[in-house]
């Protein structure tokens, strides 16, 4: 298994890396305690062109200042006051696309996340969703801004293979007052997997 070089997030085309991303293995290290799962959901945020995405027309604030960094960097979030949302910052620097990682199937570390969540055995809602995402895995503030290439954070590639057929494209969850942008299908998912939120179908073939 190696970690998933630089070069993977510098791309110019968000959507294809979000699809891309499914599939690979997010891993986190807290006190020698490793957690990991693989990544079953993302959505693609496409910068200053897409209502939903937080640098959209260009906004640039303390807070989402790291999505103007260089692919490869964590941009974590706080939503609602309550709920850490992790994402994956895309491109090249000052080309503000991110991809949010919004569900894993647990693979390392169950027990670790269990007691994070307190929860008393492993079920598909774990971390399914962005918010439990996170706190199963440890994710916070404090990831915000690093890279995606050290020991206590990193995704990497256990060389899974997924084809076109394994993969849905959805609308995204939560994004409703983007207007046209909330309808397009932004949001991947692997077919049939239990491991993620919201929708789990083709909305075409609904």
């Amino acid at each position: 298994m190696r970690i998933i070089p630089a070069s993977f997030y510098r791309g110019d085309d968000v959507e294809s890396i979000a699809s891309a991303l499914l599939g690979k293995i997010l891993v986190t290290r807290h006190h020698d305690r490793i957690t990991s799962g693989r990544i079953t959901e993302t959505e693609a945020y496409k910068g200053v062109d897409d209502k939903a995405c937080h640098a959209y027309g260009g906004k640039r604030t303390p807070r989402n200042e790291v999505m103007y960094a260089e692919g490869g960097h964590a941009y974590v979030y706080i939503c609602y006051g309550i709920h850490f949302l992790f994402n994956v910052v895309t491109n090249r620097k000052d080309h503000p696309d991110a991809v949010l990682i919004r569900s894993i199937h647990p693979i390392a570390g169950v027990p670790t996340m269990l007691d994070r969540a307190d929860k008393p055995d492993l079920k598909p809602n774990l971390a399914a969703g962005p918010g439990n995402l996170t706190r199963a895995l440890g994710i916070t503030m404090d990831h915000s801004g690093l890279t995606l290439f050290g020991p206590g954070l990193h995704i990497a590639d256990d060389g899974q293979q997924l084809s076109n057929n394994d993969i849905i494209a959805t609308p995204r969850i939560g994004v409703e007052s983007a207007g046209v942008d909330a309808l397009r299908l932004y949001r991947y998912i692997i077919r049939g997997n239990k491991y993620v939120s919201g929708r789990r179908t083709d909305p075409r073939k609904a």
